[in-house]
């Protein structure tokens, strides 16, 4: 019998019309054109606009999406993996809200929350149920609204971040292609750096809370830096190493979407020029789990089977990782 391996088999995604550029946020806090770019490159981000509107309406799009572009039916799912970090609620779960939105019903879903590394966490998760033969169609969405935890008087946060969906379709193959190997890592030091101070068991919400503005986005940006550069670099170099690809042999970098410096770091060190890297942060800013998928979804075209492919990414918690993957087709 031969191995199963578990391979991308199509990616959609979900971008809400409404386009926050920098000009926009000069009027809204002390910043400038100048400085975002300088200091992150980013010149605008999308924002889901409307009343009662959360991540779930953001993955239902994406999703309906995906499945309209690989001709799969809602009835062949067999699980959902939804990553966020801005869930409707803290229960039910958005992934069974999503379900519901697309009409996907009495299957198994589930949400994962690794901050900014969760798709590549929740790929790997997708990635053990179809290995072992228990389901043959798992999607991945990473659906995140950070405008609704984003303080707009914040100058040093609010200008990172924007809102986005992605679906992912995993399915089985036995070609020697799909996810060939992940390294995944955490370190709990990174919850003083980055995160949202107030809301969970801890520090439940209140009116001092509230008024203390402890229900968004906290980040120390230098000391989140350091760790991203360091770590997001070292384990995009370890998957190389530990699967003997030389620089050339990469295809592609897909990395997560925080910060240009960041990105540029990372290649620096893995030794690859810029035009084997996927960059799409000015347009989206970070999306959090749906930066790398977004990157998959814009240069899909671009892909080829068989293209060796290291996703990598950093995010709160500390959370890090990396995924090597061989493409699994060629775009029509």
């Amino acid at each position: 019998m031969k191995k199963i391996n578990a391979v991308i088999t199509g990616v959609g995604a979900y971008l809400p019309d409404y386009i926050l550029t920098n000009e926009e946020l000069s009027s809204m806090v002390d910043t400038s054109d100048e400085w975002i770019m300088t200091r992150v490159g980013i010149k605008e981000r999308r924002i889901l606009k409307g009343e009662g509107k959360g991540a779930s309406d953001l993955g239902a799009e994406a999703v309906k999406d995906l499945l309209k572009k690989t001709g799969t039916s809602k009835e062949d799912i067999d699980l959902v993996i939804c990553t966020t970090v801005t869930p409707d609620h803290m229960f039910p779960g958005t992934s069974a809200i999503i379900c519901d939105k697309v009409g996907i019903h009495n299957i198994q879903s589930f949400d994962m929350n690794a901050a900014c590394s969760g798709f590549l966490y929740g790929l790997d998760t997708a990635c053990k149920y179809v290995q072992s033969g228990s389901h043959k169609k798992v999607i991945v969405v990473s659906a995140e609204k950070m405008s609704s935890i984003t303080d707009y008087t914040d100058r040093t946060t609010c200008v990172l971040f924007g809102d986005a969906a992605t679906a992912v379709l995993i399915e089985p193959t036995e070609e020697e292609i799909g996810i060939r190997d992940t390294i995944l890592r955490s370190n709990g030091i990174g919850r003083h750096h980055l995160v949202m101070k107030a809301g969970g068991s801890v520090k439940p919400a209140s009116h001092e809370t509230v008024d203390a503005k402890e229900h968004v986005v906290y980040q120390e940006g230098q000391a989140v830096f350091k760790h991203a550069v360091s770590n997001m670099a070292d384990v995009a170099v370890e998957i190389m190493e530990k699967n003997n690809l030389e620089s050339d042999e990469v295809t592609w970098l897909v990395p997560h979407q925080a910060n240009l410096r960041i990105i540029d770091a990372t290649a620096r060190r893995m030794g690859i020029r810029k035009d084997q890297v996927m960059i799409n942060i000015e347009k989206y800013g970070n999306t959090t789990s749906a930066t790398i998928p977004l990157c998959l979804y814009e240069w899909e075209k671009q892909l080829k089977k068989g293209d060796n492919i290291v996703l990598a990414a950093f995010g709160a918690g500390f959370t890090w990782g990396s995924v090597y993957l061989k493409w699994g087709y060629d775009s029509k």
